[in-house]
């Protein structure tokens, strides 16, 4: 959907999401991701468009003065997170017309977040400093856009390339599925071409942006006198236990009917 037309778009789903909350409880939250594009600062309706009593909503962005100030003024709670969190609060700040708490450059570790609890406007209402917040991981493992690496078309200069030491063959895998194929068809000296030179934990870690994939292609890598069915099952194995790939179309067995899959 064209940029221009998402705002309009979300005007007419907002209330509908209200509508089935006040019915049904849910959703529990509304995540409103891209926000800048929802609700757009230069956006004439938009403080018509806010509804009244919006709570247990999220609006997520990474240019948070570029809002509307009629949706930024219903927030309560600034999680900022980055290189330069204290930044983000003062740009939140600005969108909306108020003065930025006091604070310093702030720089955070790993797992941790800058939180600011806005407090009142009026002058005899205290506003608190923001203050950090180390986040639990998750312990669940998710990844980001996984059809889009298993099933999807990275584009030539991101996908792997099997040339052989020769540099004779140009087999284009622009994808996890198409990887594995190609990988358990090249010959050997191919194979282990790529797997000595470290293309394989390169290509996880730049082009697929999978750590740990690449971190167990290293392992294989690094196995001096692993043989190429023992490296392609070990990389193999790692694709498959990280991503949930499509299933096989199913094949009949001889001896079936491939309409019923009843013996003839």
């Amino acid at each position: 959907m064209a940029i221009t037309d998402r705002p309009l778009f979300f005007l007419g789903l907002l209330p509908r999401l209200q509508e089935m909350r006040a019915k049904f409880g849910r959703p529990h939250w509304i995540v409103v991701d891209e926000a800048h594009h929802l609700f757009p600062g230069k956006w004439e309706r938009g403080e018509l468009a806010m509804p009244k009593g919006l709570d247990r909503t999220m609006l997520i962005t990474v240019h948070p003065g570029q809002v509307n100030r009629a949706i930024l003024s219903a927030v309560d709670t600034v999680v900022a997170v980055g290189k330069s969190p204290d930044a983000t609060v003062r740009e939140f700040c600005a969108g909306v017309g108020i003065s930025p708490p006091e604070m310093g450059h702030v720089e955070l570790e790993p797992g941790e977040v800058l939180l600011w609890r806005r407090g009142g406007e009026e002058p005899s209402q205290t506003v608190e400093p923001p203050f950090r917040v180390r986040v639990l991981p998750s312990r669940t493992e998710r990844h980001r856009h996984v059809r889009k690496y298993a099933e999807g078309e990275l584009p030539p200069e991101r996908s792997f390339y099997f040339r052989g030491p020769q540099g004779k063959l140009k087999l284009r895998a622009q994808n996890l599925i198409l990887f594995m194929q190609l990988a358990e068809g090249v010959d050997d000296e191919t194979w282990m071409h790529h797997l000595r030179q470290g293309d394989y934990s390169r290509w996880f870690r730049e082009a697929i942006k999978d750590d740990e994939l690449a971190g167990a292609a290293e392992r294989a890598e690094r196995l001096t006198d692993i043989s190429p069915a023992e490296s392609r099952n070990m990389i193999l194995h790692a694709i498959e236990s990280r991503y949930t790939l499509p299933a096989a179309p199913a094949m009949p067995m001889p001896g079936t009917d491939a309409e019923d899959g009843k013996a003839k």
